[in-house]
C-alpha cells in the first residue's frame, strides 16, 4: 500500500488532487478476515477543523469541513494523504466558499469512487454541535478485562429479546501502519436477543492493541454482533477522536440511514 502514512512529508503550497492516496476497501476488509463485498449499508462521516483558502483578494477564509462518503463506495482514503490534500487549498484562491465545494466534491468522489457529499459549516455553527450519546454507558461497570485482541468468544446473549442502545468512551484501537492509538466513542443500537452488558464491554476493550483502519474496526465490531448475536436490527458508530485537525466517523448498520451523525464532547 504506497500511502504517505508513516513517512517524511512536505506540505504543498497549492491545490493538488493528486495527493489523495485511495486504498480499496476490499483489499483492507479480507486483511482483517471480513467479506469483501458486505451486505451492511453506511456512510463514513470525516470532519476537518483545519480547513482554509483564500478568497478572490487574497484573504484567508475559514470553515468546518464535513464530508460525508457511502460505505458501499469501492475506495477508502487515505487519512494523511486527505489531510495533505485539504492542505493544499490554504494558498488556492476561490471567488466563494460554493466554489470550494464544487471543487471538493468531484475529487473526493473520484478518490472514493461514488458520490461524496461536501458541506463548509461557519465556526458558530460548530460551537453548538456537540452531543452526548444516547443510550446507557457501559464504562461503570464492575469488569476485569485482560484481553487486548479482538474476541468474539467474549460476547454472552441471552434469552430474552431486548431493544436497546448502549455506549462506551473506552475505546481504543491502534493505526495499522504507525501504531499511534486511535481513540473513540462507540455507540451500538440493536434489537435481538439481549446482549450481556458486561460482555459487550470486555469485547470493546478487546479491541485496545488491534491494528486496522477506523473504517473496517467499525465493520468488525458490527460483523461479530451480527454473527454472534443474531440481531434483528444493528447499527455501529464509531466517533473517533480528530488526528491532524481530521476526526473519521464510520457508521454501519442493517439498512440505510437516517445516520446518528453526532460530533461528542472528546471531538
Amino acid at each position: 500500500m504506497d500511502t504517505p502514512l508513516g513517512k517524511p512529508t512536505r506540505y504543498a503550497d497549492g491545490y493538488d488532487a493528486t495527493l489523495l492516496a485511495p486504498m480499496e476497501r476490499s483489499r483492507s476488509r479480507e486483511e482483517q478476515g471480513l467479506p469483501a463485498a458486505p451486505k451492511w449499508a453506511g456512510v463514513d462521516l470525516w470532519r476537518s477543523y483545519e480547513f482554509s483558502w483564500l478568497n478572490a483578494e487574497g484573504l484567508p477564509r475559514v470553515a468546518g469541513l464535513t464530508l460525508e462518503a457511502d460505505a458501499t463506495s469501492p475506495r477508502m482514503v487515505e487519512s494523511k494523504s486527505m489531510k495533505l490534500y485539504l492542505n493544499g487549498f490554504a494558498q488556492a484562491r476561490f471567488e466563494s466558499a460554493d466554489a470550494v465545494r464544487q471543487q471538493l466534491e468531484p475529487d473526493l468522489g473520484a478518490a472514493f469512487g461514488g458520490v461524496v457529499a461536501v458541506r463548509l459549516e461557519p465556526l458558530a455553527a460548530l460551537a453548538g454541535a456537540v452531543t452526548a450519546l444516547p443510550g446507557t454507558c457501559l464504562d461503570g461497570l464492575p469488569v476485569a478485562a485482560d484481553a487486548y485482541q479482538p474476541d468474539a468468544s467474549l460476547l454472552r446473549c441471552g434469552e430474552r429479546t431486548a431493544e436497546e442502545t448502549v455506549h462506551t468512551e473506552l475505546f481504543r484501537s491502534v493505526c495499522p501502519v504507525t501504531g499511534q492509538p486511535d481513540w473513540a466513542s462507540v455507540l451500538i443500537r440493536y434489537r435481538g436477543l439481549a446482549i450481556e452488558h458486561e460482555s459487550l464491554l470486555r469485547y470493546l476493550v478487546s479491541f485496545r492493541q488491534h491494528a486496522a483502519f477506523h473504517e473496517t474496526t467499525v465493520e468488525r465490531i458490527y460483523t461479530d454482533l451480527a454473527e454472534r448475536c443474531g440481531c434483528e436490527r444493528l447499527l455501529v458508530a464509531g466517533y473517533f477522536l480528530r488526528r491532524g485537525g481530521i476526526d473519521i466517523n464510520p457508521i454501519r448498520a442493517d439498512r440505510p440511514g437516517p445516520w446518528p451523525l453526532i460530533r461528542t464532547a472528546r471531538q
